[in-house]
């Protein structure tokens, strides 16, 4: 029995091709848009997966360092060290900024560490080139997305720091790139102001100087300890906000990227919506054209299941090539954005299968006209 899907097909193949990756082009989008909203999400765990420390202690009644500022004296964590259940305790602190060099203008977090403290800040698995900092003073690590060389020296603040390492896919919650300096460094970069800021904070009374505050204390637990049970205590002893890393992670996604991932997520459905009204129309559109043929078919004695299958099958192979040349368009142009995408197959698959069964859904509409269609259209001149 001849294909009449088929042979409608190969009779206008052209047109029926770039019509697919017309809207594939569109479902291409939503696939991207997807990514984005992966990509956020990915982000926003990166820094604190890298820093291995199970716990966070914070200002009081803040939700900080990232979706809050917060401000704590560096030396609690000593304190901090010997609570029960703690390992190793360290301060850290965490500054945005914006910088340039002769490759463009981004903008920065920078990290501030003790190089010789217990805790793996930076991670090793991603450094690239170079290696970690092993000074107190005027070494930095910085991402490769700044295009910093190695050994080339970067002006921050008063001081020139030397760029001994390059890390790959560290970013911050917002996706700005990572540097890492000294704890000592990165005080003085916060919290050294313009000569004439001292002279006018002289003038007033106000004595500058470094405060010694940090961001966070950021510690390990030992093993055998429930980080849970350890963060409620060491809140009862200190009188500041302790986390634990799974509700650092949870606030930052609740807290810090919720209002753009609920934003995304709209304007993703909006896309997928208009995707499989575009493609309801397209069906529709193709039956009418049609119209006389089916007459004729009709006329001839095919029946309108025969007809209908033909419809349908025609909206399947519209739908699979759509697919194949979205993907091809996201995964070609995943790579030109300055901020992650994360292109799952599960992802793909899944708006696949919603494009498909709205697509036949919506196929029902050319079906009824078919349905509907007079047989003696065929001759009626």
């Amino acid at each position: 029995m001849i294909n009449l899907a088929y042979k409608d097909i190969s009779h206008s193949l052209s047109k029926f091709l770039i019509t697919a990756v017309s809207v594939g082009v569109l479902l291409g989008i939503v696939i991207i848009m997807i990514g984005v909203y992966r990509g956020m999400v990915f982000d926003a765990k990166v820094l604190v997966n890298d820093i291995k420390a199970n716990i966070w202690v914070v200002q009081q009644n803040t939700f900080g360092p990232f979706a809050q500022l917060s401000k704590v004296h560096e030396d609690l964590e000593n304190q901090i060290s010997y609570q029960n259940g703690i390992k190793s305790a360290e301060a850290i602190t965490f500054q945005t900024f914006p910088m340039e060099n002769r490759y463009g203008d981004f903008k920065v977090m920078l990290v501030g560490y003790d190089p010789f403290g217990p805790i793996q800040v930076i991670n090793k698995s991603k450094l690239i080139e170079g290696r970690v900092i092993q000074k107190q003073h005027y070494e930095i690590v910085v991402s490769k997305k700044t295009n910093y060389k190695l050994g080339e020296y970067i002006k921050l603040g008063r001081n020139r720091f030397k760029v001994v390492g390059i890390t790959k896919d560290t970013v911050s919650s917002g996706g700005d790139y990572l540097i890492y300096t000294s704890l000592k460094d990165a005080e003085v970069l916060q919290f050294t102001y313009t000569n004439e800021r001292i002279r006018s904070d002289n003038n007033r009374g106000i004595k500058g100087g470094n405060p010694h505050l940090v961001n966070a204390i950021i510690a390990q637990t030992a093993d055998g300890y429930n980080p849970t049970l350890v963060a409620k205590n060491i809140e009862a002893a200190t009188h500041k906000k302790v986390f634990t890393k799974s509700e650092e992670v949870k606030l930052l996604l609740e807290k810090v990227i919720k209002t753009a991932s609920k934003q995304i997520g709209l304007f993703t459905l909006i896309l997928i919506i208009v995707s499989t009204v575009i493609i309801a129309l397209i069906i529709y559109t193709m039956t009418l054209e049609k119209i006389k043929e089916i007459s004729i078919l009709k006329l001839i004695g095919l029946s309108n299941f025969t007809i209908s299958k033909m419809i349908i099958q025609e909206t399947v192979v519209l739908g699979i090539l759509a697919f194949i040349s979205g993907n091809i368009f996201a995964r070609s142009l995943s790579g030109v954005f300055p901020k992650r995408i994360v292109l799952e197959n599960s992802d793909a698959f899944s708006l696949f299968g919603i494009i498909l069964l709205s697509s036949i859904f919506a196929s029902l509409f050319g079906i009824y006209k078919v349905i509907k269609t007079d047989p003696s259209q065929a001759v009626g001149g």
